[in-house]
């Protein structure tokens, strides 16, 4: 029951962060629409959304209802991944500053980002939802809930990306830039310039 109640925590965490990037997301949408910001894809928000609230109430429920136990071998390694993951979703923030947002916005003329993650990663914050969406549950055992998140979040994250992908060779001016191929692990990873104005998820 311990160990039930500080997952318990660690959610709740995750959910006051999850409402602080909205809130961060709102402002800096303001400032992206006052600079001439286009958006894309506006539609896919609502059901990604609720994938991820459903995500950690699914979590919840499956290990105070389920009965799922804390194994301290998969527990502690999943709650290490979920910690590093958080690591590389503020390098991902900090690096893009105002330009970060959950909407798919393109300021016109606005340089591509090259720095932080970027150096190494097409889409650095959609690794760390997928690598999340495997570890949270798997803290506390919540097999149920990973699967679902993955194969529930897998189209959704593929129409993003190429919503993203679309909207930088439309309106960045990106000759050249690396188009969406295929989806999966490879359209996270492809090293190329992300979007003057990136999305969070």
């Amino acid at each position: 029951m311990v160990s039930q109640a500080l997952y318990t925590g660690l959610i709740a965490l995750i959910a006051l962060q999850r409402l602080s990037e909205l809130l961060l997301s709102r402002r800096n949408r303001a400032w992206a629409l006052a600079q001439g910001a286009l958006e894309f894809g506006a539609r896919q928000l609502l059901p990604i959304k609720l994938l991820h609230t459903a995500f950690l109430c699914g979590c919840l429920l499956e290990v105070w209802c389920g009965g799922r136990p804390f194994v301290a071998a998969l527990g502690w390694p999943c709650l290490a991944l979920v910690l590093a993951c958080q690591a590389v979703r503020y390098w991902t923030v900090a690096t893009l500053g105002r330009r970060w947002n959950v909407s798919v916005l393109v300021v016109p003329d606005l340089p591509l980002e090259e720095g932080g993650p970027y150096r190494f990663l097409r889409h650095p914050n959609y690794l760390v939802v997928v690598l999340e969406g495997i570890a949270i549950p798997l803290v506390h055992s919540a097999w149920l809930s990973a699967l679902l998140f993955t194969l529930l979040n897998a189209p959704l994250l593929r129409a993003r990306i190429r919503c993203e992908e679309a909207a930088l060779q439309q309106h960045a001016g990106a000759p050249g830039a690396w188009q969406f191929g295929g989806g999966g692990l490879f359209g996270l990873l492809g090293t190329a310039r992300a979007p003057g104005v990136k999305t969070s998820r």
